[in-house]
């Protein structure tokens, strides 16, 4: 693992009630190489997972939820069968912030368990 990734999978979500701008392209780009596994698509940070069955689908979401709550940072899921998909967006700032990022290593070092 890079210590980019673990920096931010280490890191804490900090609030944002908006009032500052969202990342730039430049500052994404930094911080994707360390999320290498998610892409950015219509504006939010998404990952898909897939699971090899129901019931593993359904704790891994209750994890993410779990770590979400943590972080006071909550993603948007799309749920299926053996499928879910998680997409970050900082909705304070209609962009993409360090917390979307910081949650995404998380949840990418809670799949990895």
């Amino acid at each position: 693992m890079s210590d980019t990734f673990c920096g931010l999978a280490k890191g804490k979500c900090k609030p944002c009630e908006g009032g500052i701008p969202p990342l730039s392209a430049d500052e994404i780009n930094k911080h994707s190489w360390a999320t290498a596994k998610w892409q950015v698509i219509d504006g939010k940070l998404r990952r898909d997972f897939k699971f090899a069955d129901h019931y593993i689908t359904m704790t891994f979401v209750n994890a993410v939820a779990w770590v979400s709550h943590q972080q006071g940072h909550h993603p948007d899921l799309g749920v299926g069968y053996n499928t879910c998909r998680v997409e970050y967006i900082t909705h304070a700032i209609n962009g993409l912030s360090e917390s979307d990022f910081i949650c995404a290593a998380k949840i990418d070092a809670l799949f990895d368990l």
